[in-house]
């Protein structure tokens, strides 16, 4: 943990971050262009999506080569200038891997659809069942059966993403040796740091078998201990001879028991982990499409258990409010536009000064919001026109199905980035891939002139992470849990002792600070008059950091 605690990371969408050649799709070119404006804010890695030739069925996330670059993005040669130019500017960059699948153009599965054994061991295949039906009642991820024909035989592939998506048989131990080969290859390019996509489903049984419970098939395949096996031989075969190689974990629907074991520094595993519980506070009974307030006490209670959880048991958390499968935790938490400012410098502060590594996704740090599309016609996600077919299905009308897209879609990610308030946001010269969002009102150029704007707010969070020990060294202990709307912890190291205090809500609430902490100093706040009083009255979003 001690090389990666003072460590930010920024993540680029590279569809939609700079348009480099005028075609309206993001590029490696682009991102080389933004690298001076990344070293202003101060990063230290850049998390990049997957770049990697596909037929873009999921965003990439389908891979067909896993040793080469998508064309739409540039070449070889691109990539290896921007891994160059990063590191003059001490950025590490930071690879998407996508292990547990390949997609069913890749030539391993072409070649095993061709009748190779060899090839035909590195997927899942199985045989049906005597009935005809799939050989388990495993649900994928995006709807329908886990499970889709082999060829014209008696044999089906397991598939639990999308149908295009293969899963791979990692008890082969040829196709580990498949993948460490990858990661070495990336490694000699001059990569620093990879994100494991949905890592923890890749433990498959030998024998499988259908759910009990008939449910989706997903206690059948998360979190088996056999990935701590693989996780624990991929680190010893490569990265033991890397210093400082950052990994991180993202994981479907783990428990803190599991990211402890996963990201503790003595077992050798990942360096800190990703978990999704918090920005379920927003689902209706767990179900994502649906549009309803989100549970503040479940938000507090979630995001305290996992603080509490992995600071006693040693794990490494990696935070995050913004990523490129989920809306703009700005329109989701902060409730009236006119505390925008306020409310994106509060969400900020709660994960930067907290225990673990902060992700900042991009635009979050200027404060872009959700687009404001009017049909579905602006949505390019297949996973929103699914959804907003099935809502229709279940008898929603069309505003009340589109209502829900607007909330939930990840296109509300995915709008290109809004550099200034010429044409397309200056992202490109040409209509971009996805429509614009807001960028007259929200846009680099206007926010980083402004000294109180939330660029520089983020940069002085990433200052501070550098500066104090105990943000990135400190304990966490959740507190002032009985005092409503407010998300508050101390973080001990040595004899300094970090408050944080972060106000969710828009009505004035007060705290009793204890004399000691008046003998402290205000780190950070968000309102410029902040002062440290024995009752201490919280404003609308107001965030303090007191070090004492």
């Amino acid at each position: 943990m001690s090389n990666i605690g003072n460590k930010v990371v920024y993540q680029v969408y590279p569809k939609s971050f700079k348009d480099s050649n005028g075609d309206g799709i993001g590029d490696l070119q682009g991102i080389v262009e933004k690298l001076p404006y990344l070293s202003k804010l101060g990063i230290d890695y850049l998390w990049i999506n997957p770049i990697f030739p596909s037929p873009q069925r999921d965003n990439g996330y389908d891979i067909s080569d896993y040793c080469a670059i998508d064309p739409i993005f540039g070449n070889m040669r691109d990539f290896e200038e921007l891994v160059a130019k990063a590191a003059d500017l001490k950025i590490g960059i930071m690879m998407d891997m996508v292990f547990n699948h390949t997609s069913v153009a890749h030539e391993w599965f072409q070649k095993a659809l061709a009748g190779d054994k060899k090839y035909q061991d590195y997927y899942l295949l199985r045989p049906k069942k005597a009935d005809g039906s799939a050989p388990t009642n495993w649900r994928s991820k995006f709807g329908g059966s886990a499970w889709a024909a082999f060829g014209s035989g008696s044999l089906d592939y397991l598939h639990l993403y999308d149908v295009s998506q293969a899963d791979l048989n990692w008890r082969n131990p040829a196709v580990i040796l498949e993948l460490e080969h990858v990661l070495k290859f990336w490694l000699a390019k001059g990569v620093k740091g990879f994100r494991f996509d949905v890592i923890n489903v890749v433990g498959k049984d030998q024998q499988l078998i259908d759910d009990p419970n008939a449910g989706d098939g997903k206690e059948m395949y998360t979190d088996k201990a056999i990935v701590h096996n693989y996780l624990q031989k991929i680190n010893q075969d490569v990265f033991t001879e890397h210093e400082n190689i950052l990994t991180v974990g993202e994981l479907s629907s783990t428990t803190i028991e599991n990211a402890i074991a996963y990201t503790k520094p003595n077992r050798h595993e990942l360096s800190m982990a990703f978990s999704f519980h918090h920005l379920k506070v927003d689902y209706d009974n767990g179900n994502k499409w649906t549009k309803i307030p989100y549970d503040f006490r479940q938000l507090r209670q979630i995001l305290q258990q996992w603080g509490e959880g992995l600071s006693d048991g040693d794990g490494w958390p990696a935070w995050f409010w913004n990523n490129h499968d989920q809306p703009r935790a700005i329109n989701r938490f902060i409730t009236d536009p006119k505390y925008h400012r306020l409310g994106a410098q509060m969400l900020a502060a709660t994960i930067h000064l907290n225990r673990g590594t902060p992700y900042i996704y991009m635009g979050e740090e200027i404060g872009m919001t959700d687009p404001d599309f009017q049909s579905m016609k602006d949505y390019v996600d297949v996973e929103s026109h699914n959804a907003y077919n099935a809502l229709l299905a279940q008898g929603k009308t069309a505003e009340e199905a589109f209502a829900i897209i607007k909330s939930k879609s990840r296109d509300n990610a995915r709008i290109p980035m809004q550099w200034n308030a010429s044409n397309y946001g200056g992202f490109s010269t040409h209509q971009p891939w996805l429509a614009n969002g807001n960028y007259n009102n929200i846009n680099v150029e206007k926010d980083v002139k402004d000294p109180n704007g939330l660029f520089h707010f983020y940069q002085r969070l990433i200052t501070l992470r550098k500066q104090e020990s105990v943000i990135v060294k400190g304990d966490y202990q959740a507190v002032f849990n009985d005092v409503p709307e407010v998300i508050a912890f101390t973080r001990h190291y040595q004899n300094q002792t970090l408050l944080v205090i972060n106000h969710f809500g828009e009505a004035a609430t007060s705290l009793d600070l204890t004399d000691k902490i008046l003998d402290g100093k205000i780190l950070l706040a968000n309102y410029p008059d902040a002062k440290i009083t024995h009752h201490l009255v919280i404003r609308p979003y107001e965030t303090l950091a007191i070090k004492y």
